[in-house]
């Protein structure tokens, strides 16, 4: 888990008009305890605004950190190219409010509806039951509610499907990911991570052909954590996100919190072992906005840590929705048995980051950004839909 720190720097940008947080400093907040052996923790950060005596400051009311316009324009992503298809949303116990919250998000920013009632929206346990829902989690809840709204930023017209694991422990997660894959989802998300995993019987829970499976690399910088390290997932690092007086608009440099590095225990399936340097799986694969000084707008209404409303947030846990969802958006799901085989071999569709490091390592790729593959920020991020 990223440690707690305080910074002076405002956000690089905003979705909205919200201004300059002038004379304030800001403290970045995992929302997940740290993952016993087993287990995972989210990787979402949020992104508080505290006072000089380090009291937090109330979240605003307009909100602050990139929105869907911000998110479509970095990407090159048109508002409507989903189709309809299904993204899932993997996470560990309930969050009560999901659905209001997402309805919140998606009015605030001119959204279409996607509720229960029309059949967008499909809330279930990891057994794909309605109920018994598992026990709320404040922190799981702010995951949450930062994976809804990074799918419905990114692909707006994208039906929506939350699979909540009884449990942070692998064993639920991995069974709630074999029933985002029955119920229909063409791409699911993990925006948790634990320690490096070999287990054969949950490394098949992760293993759909034809459905793009991702998952966060982590927030700690350089190092490896499960289940991005799987053989049959799409490792997702993390980039900084400025606005640029470029063609493009937009500038990306590594964050330096991404995870990155080679697994001790899996192999690789669609990787160049000679690009990536590593004998064995290596993340990431592909990379999105996570720093979260440069964050994204959520809203979440499930007050925890004594904050609610709309916040913004960053870490690996936004990066992975969001590629999920321009996987769904992209032509390989449903067409090749593992996606991100297409992403490896499409890399005119993405833009190279090159800058940026997120730690000291042995061999420099790993955890230096540079032309081409690199650790922290794998191929690059989405420039349209063609390398998904």
């Amino acid at each position: 888990m990223t440690a707690l720190s305080l910074s002076s720097v405002g956000l690089a940008a905003t979705a909205s008009a919200a201004p300059w947080d002038t004379g304030l400093q800001h403290r970045n907040v995992p929302v997940c305890a740290d993952a016993p052996a087993g287990a995972a923790s989210c990787d979402a950060i949020r992104h508080d605004k505290v006072d000089r005596n380090g009291k937090p400051v109330p979240p605003a009311t307009t909100p602050a950190g990139y929105g869907p316009a911000d998110i479509r324009s970095a990407y090159g992503l048109t508002a409507a190219a989903g189709g309809g298809k299904t993204v899932a949303i993997v996470d560990a116990y309930d969050a009560p409010s999901a659905e209001a919250d997402l309805a919140t998000y998606r009015k605030q920013f001119g959204l279409p509806a996607c509720a229960a009632n029309d059949g967008c929206f499909t809330k279930v346990n990891q057994n794909g039951m309605a109920s018994p829902l598992p026990k709320a989690n404040g922190g799981w809840a702010q995951e949450i509610s930062l994976d809804l709204d990074m799918v419905s930023a990114t692909c707006p017209d994208c039906s929506i499907l939350l699979v909540e694991a009884d449990s942070a422990s692998f064993a639920d997660l991995a069974a709630a990911v074999d029933t985002a894959a029955r119920l229909g989802a063409v791409a699911i998300s993990n925006s948790y991570g634990g320690s490096d995993l070999g287990t054969p019987t949950v490394l098949a829970s992760y293993q759909h052909e034809g459905i793009a499976i991702t998952a966060s690399t982590g927030d700690a910088g350089y190092g490896v954590e499960a289940p991005a390290s799987f053989p049959t997932v799409i490792g997702v690092g993390g980039t900084s996100l400025k606005k640029a007086s470029s063609t493009r608009g937009w500038t990306e440099t590594a964050w330096s919190g991404a995870g990155s590095g080679c697994s001790t225990l899996n192999s690789e399936l669609w990787q160049d072992n000679t690009v990536t340097g590593c004998t064995t799986k290596a993340t990431a694969d592909v990379s999105a906005v996570a720093d979260p000084n440069t964050g994204v707008a959520v809203y979440d209404s499930y007050a925890y840590q004594g904050t609610k409303g709309w916040l913004v947030f960053g870490g690996t846990s936004a990066s992975s929705p969001i590629i999920a969802s321009v996987y769904a958006m992209g032509p390989s799901v449903g067409t090749t048995p593992y996606p991100a085989a297409h992403t490896w071999v499409s890399t005119t569709g993405l833009n190279d980051v090159v800058s940026g490091s997120n730690g000291t390592c042995t061999t420099a790729v790993w955890c230096t950004a540079g032309t081409g593959w690199d650790g922290p920020t794998g191929l690059g991020t989405p420039r349209g839909t063609s390398a998904f």
